[in-house]
Order: C-alpha cells, then sequence, then structure tokens
C-alpha cells in the first residue's frame, strides 16, 4: 500500500542512522540549514513550536496578539499562547491557500505584537502584499512560518527572507527531516544570540537514550510506511493502535509535548546534515511528481487542482474535492493501495479550544471549506506508484 507519506531516506542517512554522530553535529546542521537558507544564524530546537515560542519571547512579545492564519496546523497557536500570547485567526485567500494578508492588515490593532505569515503546503506567501503591510506597520515584527515551504520564492525572492526571523519544522512529514526538531532562522544576529541564550538556559541537555529512541523511531517509521508493509501499519493505525504516535493534537487542549524543551539530540543534527545536502534531489522531485499529477488529473469535473505559483516547493500536493465526496474517495483509494491523507482538516479558531477566545473573532468560511475539501496525493513516490495514485483517483469520478 502506497502512504500518504515517508521520509525520503538515502545511503547517506543510513549511514548517519547507523554510525556514530560527533558532539558538534547539531552545530554543522545549524550551519548547513543557514546556508541552504541564505541566512546569516540558525538555531535548532527540539520542535518548531518550541522555536516560535522562543522567538516570540526573544522579540520581547508578551501580553500581546499575534495573527496568524485560521488554516494552518494548530501547534502554531499552541507555541502563541505557550509564549504567553493571544493568536489572533484570519481566513485564507481564495487563490493559495494562504493567509488573507487584507484581512490580517484589517486585524492589526493597538495590541497587535507580530504576524505570523505562512506558506502553507509550500505555496509562498505574496512578498509584494506583505510588504506593503509592513510598511505601513513598521513596527510589527513579521515572522515567516516556513515549516511547508523550505526555500520557496515568491517572483525569486526567498520567502524565509522577508521578516525578522523565520521557523521551520522538520519531523518525518516535512520536505527535509531531523527526525524530529524545528529551527529558526534570521539575519539578525541580536536575535539570535537572543534564541541561544534562552535555548541554553530553558532547554535540557538530551539524554543518549533520547538519542537511542530517536534512530529507532527514524529506521522504524522508514520500514513502517515503506509500500511492502504499509499495509500492515495502516492497518493498526485505523484501529487506533498506532494513536500515541501519529496524533499530534487533542482539539479540546492547548498542550505542547511533554519532550518541547529536550535538546536537540546530535543524531537529529546528523540526520540533517545529510538532508540539507539532499534537499536539492528531494525539492525537484516533488516539484516533478505534483506537475504529473497536475497533468494526469486536468480536467476532471468536482475536482479542483492545486494552484500554479512559481517558487513553490510543494511539501503537499493538495486536490479540493467536494465534502460529501472526500470520505467516499479516501475509501475507494484506499480499497486500491492508496492512501491519500486530508493534511489540515479543521480551521483552529472552530476548534474547541480555541473557538472561545478573543482571537477567534472573525468569519473563516474559506478556512472551515478548505478544511473539509482538501486531499492530498503523495509525493514520495517514484513514477510507477505516481501512475498508481492517479489512476485511482481518476477511476473514482470516472465511476461517478
Amino acid at each position: 500500500m502506497i502512504a500518504r507519506l515517508r521520509p525520503v531516506i538515502g545511503m547517506g542517512e543510513w549511514l548517519a542512522l547507523l554510525g556514530p554522530a560527533p558532539v558538534d553535529s547539531v552545530q554543522r546542521y545549524e550551519r548547513g540549514f543557514a546556508e541552504l537558507m541564505e541566512q546569516g544564524h540558525a538555531v535548532a530546537f527540539p520542535y518548531g513550536r518550541t522555536g516560535l515560542a522562543f522567538l516570540l519571547e526573544a522579540l520581547g512579545i508578551r501580553g500581546m496578539e499575534v495573527i496568524c492564519p485560521a488554516y494552518t496546523c494548530v501547534v502554531v497557536a499552541h507555541a502563541i499562547v505557550q509564549s504567553g500570547n493571544e493568536p489572533v485567526f484570519v481566513d485564507c485567500s481564495e487563490g493559495d491557500y494562504n493567509m488573507d494578508l487584507n484581512l490580517a492588515e484589517g486585524a492589526i490593532g493597538d495590541r497587535t505584537g507580530a504576524v505570523v505569515a505562512t506558506s502553507i503546503f509550500g505555496y509562498p506567501v505574496d512578498l509584494d502584499r506583505l510588504d506593503d503591510v509592513t510598511r505601513r506597520h513598521p513596527k510589527i515584527p513579521v515572522i515567516q512560518d516556513c515549516a511547508h515551504s523550505f526555500a520557496a520564492t515568491w517572483k525569486g525572492r526567498p520567502v524565509q527572507r522577508a521578516g525578522q526571523a523565520s521557523i521551520f519544522g522538520s519531523n518525518i512529514s516535512k520536505l527535509i527531516t531531523s527526525i524530529f526538531g524545528g529551527m529558526v532562522t534570521t539575519d539578525d544576529e541580536v536575535i539570535a544570540n537572543r534564541l541561544r541564550a534562552l535555548r541554553a538556559e530553558r532547554c535540557l541537555r538530551p539524554s543518549l537514550f533520547k538519542g537511542m529512541r530517536r534512530r529507532v523511531y527514524l529506521a522504524a517509521a522508514n520500514v513502517a510506511l515503506s509500500p511492502v508493509l504499509y499495509g500492515m501499519t495502516h492497518a493498526l493505525e485505523r484501529r487506533g493502535v498506532l494513536g500515541g504516535l501519529v496524533d499530534y493534537y487533542d482539539e479540546g487542549s492547548i498542550e505542547m509535548p511533554s519532550d518541547f524543551l529536550d535538546g536537540t539530540t546530535p543524531i537529529e543534527g546528523r540526520i540533517g546534515c545529510a538532508q540539507v545536502a539532499a534537499y536539492p534531489r528531494i525539492v525537484a522531485h516533488r516539484r516533478k511528481t505534483a506537475d504529473f499529477y497536475r497533468e494526469r488529473l486536468a480536467g476532471i469535473d468536482g475536482l479542483v487542482p492545486p494552484p500554479v505559483i512559481e517558487g513553490a516547493t510543494y511539501s503537499h500536493c493538495v486536490f479540493r474535492v467536494g465534502s460529501e465526496k472526500r470520505e467516499a474517495l479516501l475509501a475507494f483509494a484506499r480499497a486500491r493501495g492508496v492512501q491519500l491523507g486530508t493534511v489540515i482538516d479543521y480551521c483552529v479558531p472552530s476548534m474547541r479550544a480555541y473557538r472561545e477566545r478573543l482571537g477567534a473573532r472573525f468569519e473563516y468560511t474559506r478556512a472551515e471549506q478548505f478544511a473539509s475539501e482538501v486531499v492530498n496525493l503523495p509525493l514520495w513516490v517514484d513514477e510507477g506508484n505516481a501512475v498508481r495514485v492517479a489512476a485511482a483517483v481518476r477511476a473514482f469520478f470516472t465511476k461517478q
């Protein structure tokens, strides 16, 4: 069975996983990541959400409102709350799933401390429009959420450089992985030094046992997500046996992982270094596969293709199908050995944990629509399996 996601682990990563990890592996990863992102500094954290919480503190933002998308990973909002701030949610734009910057500017007020601009699914945020906002509000820092958009560009401009700092997540579902972990990048040396100081003060030294667990996790995940074994893994997942491993949020809770302050291990740094080296190949393959799906599934009534945006890096390849058909499509593909994902199947301000909070004060029509309609096609697959995926989707609509 074809899994909806799988980390791209080659010989370099396996050698890194099985061999010793030098004590300075995290520092090497930071230097390589900063170079890849064309930025002066990269500071590693246990999770991307840990990095965001620390970044808000490093910027001196507390007791403020932080504007962020309604349609994004819920951990962004959790990190904002963890930092002592209030997330203010803004609906999507129509064309690219990103936050509507016109609405975002309208949400700016006296208590606004920052704007988190997310390039969701790898589609770069409109930097021209964002420039307009920042020119009118120069005292409000912009944080680029690049967890889905490593090195995406808008008209040739790297998204991650268009703000005070950028955050990244690097678990196994991301474009490149360090097993778990996150990164904050910036060209501002003062911000970088504050982040390093906060990390040294708050984060715990990782144990050898944590490093061993990370090695086992990556090896097991890569095997379990392979086409040969994923049918069994998927069956266990659907029966709830793997709930603790695949669930990353509780709709009614605002919380951080229990180990969100446990430092990054050397093995995560070493895997990160190997993935940084592999990034050009990884992103080229994802773009090629996304183009293949778009071509093979063109012209199907009831299936909305992903937008074509130059510079997108495709953390996910999302099509939209009417909410009344989505579960049927997922089941149809599953019966043919293909798992299609739903990616972000919620609108954050509509979740129990957030719907009564002050920041959930606008309408979120598009976010709620996208949450009920988006279907994610696997991008890690080779050409033969991509044909299988596209054939399953087309067959569903042919039989309607």
